[in-house]
């Protein structure tokens, strides 16, 4: 998922006034800075769309899911129903949306998904609404539903996340008549698949695929296709100017493998957001991150990719280990440490002596000697560490 724009919590200052986002404003932006005064600062002026393909594609990703607008409803395509609030009237003057999706679909088999906030924070058109309690459905007739139309008529996404029912009811939105079109008339009524945000009560009840709330991951097996939807900041969707590295999930510990392998175990597909920054840019560690699951996933996507869950989601002895299946006879035994005393004991899997057969899969990630000796006075030793993501095939 990746989130353009000036996203963080920062957003709220105007509304909740939180002490220290006031305080930040008062002191950094001049009397009656407003949040529309933010748009002309943001330019997008080392955006690179192969770039940011480049980066998406070696992450190991099929599809990915571009923000067109968030709550605050700055579009980032020129539309027409929010004119002067959209990414080619102000700001970059570039439609963003058309060059990701020219540059994906040019440059990679990615797939194409687009998130959508069907409310805004600032509309005066939503707000009247919601102060009727969503009798009049003024907002979504002239401003939601036509965006929506828009973005699929033009760019014939593959993906279409719904977000921000603002506690409005599905009928408010008319929800179930969009999706009637988008799957009965739409130019992507063939290959398009949404999720479950369309409405205050649909989420985790209705949809192509569940989403339930952010960074869910249940731990075990659903009946229906659902998808965890988590962050490699641990503290915002976006881009924060004043992050420390401990606020950035990490590969070792493998606490982004470990939610990528407990996800698809349970039947699940994992969404990895990133925030870039204003100026269009992928920040360094956010790439780092994406590459080094791309190069894990060379090694062992085998287990990933094309897998389904199996009987069991992990084992019932040793709890960290995590089953795939291939439906091909393959099992997938994965676990993300290397056992302290050398050997493993699964219980689950059903084995014969004569039929069985049981290989690995390793993918090492080395951190090396450096021996420094200072001359009687201390001699500095960093030990090399072998860090073993081992995955298990059993045929």
């Amino acid at each position: 998922s990746l989130c353009l724009f000036l996203f963080s919590n920062r957003w709220y200052w105007q509304g909740q006034k939180l002490p220290s986002y006031v305080k930040f404003m008062e002191q950094n932006y001049p009397p009656g800075f407003t949040y529309a005064k933010f748009a002309p600062q943001f330019r997008a002026e080392f955006f690179d769309p192969k770039d940011w393909v480049d980066i998406f594609a070696s992450s190991g990703a099929k599809y990915i899911v571009l923000t067109t607008k968030h709550h605050e409803g700055f579009t980032l395509w020129g539309s027409k129903y929010s004119w002067m609030w959209n990414a080619v009237d102000v700001g970059p003057k570039r439609d963003l949306v058309d060059e990701i999706a020219t540059a994906l679909r040019a440059h990679s088999d990615l797939r194409l998904g687009l998130y959508h906030s069907l409310f805004e924070w600032f509309n005066p058109l939503y707000k009247a609404d919601a102060d009727k309690s969503f009798n009049t459905s003024v907002f979504p007739t002239t401003k939601t539903l036509p965006e929506l139309f828009e973005i699929v008529n033009k760019y014939k996404p593959e993906v279409l996340w719904s977000d921000g029912d603002g506690d409005a009811p599905d009928s408010y939105w008319n929800s179930t008549g969009f999706l009637a079109w988008l799957y009965n008339e739409s130019p992507v009524r063939d290959t398009v698949v949404t999720n479950d945000r369309w409405g205050c009560g649909t989420i985790c009840k209705h949809g192509g695929y569940y989403t339930c709330s952010d960074r869910y991951n249940p731990g075990h097996l659903l009946k229906h296709k659902w998808e965890n939807c988590m962050t490699i900041d641990k503290k915002s969707w976006g881009y924060r100017r004043d992050t420390n590295f401990s606020d950035f999930l990490t590969i070792d510990p493998l606490l982004i493998f470990q939610s990528l392998v407990e996800t698809v175990s349970c039947g699940g597909n994992l969404l990895l957001n990133v925030g870039p920054t204003h100026a269009g840019r992928i920040v360094p560690i956010f790439e780092e991150r994406l590459r080094q699951m791309g190069k894990w996933l060379k090694v062992n996507g085998e287990a990933i990719y094309n897998s389904s869950a199996w009987r069991v989601q992990n084992d019932t002895v040793t709890p960290g280990v995590w089953y795939t299946w291939n439906q091909k006879n393959t099992i997938y035994a994965i676990f993300l440490s290397w056992p302290a005393d050398g050997y493993i004991v699964l219980s689950d899997p059903v084995v014969s002596l004569s039929k069985t057969q049981v290989y690995y899969i390793i993918y090492c990630v080395y951190i090396y000697i450096y021996i420094y000796i200072y001359i009687y006075i201390y001699i500095y030793i960093y030990i090399l560490y072998y860090y073993y993501y081992y995955v298990f095939l059993i045929y």
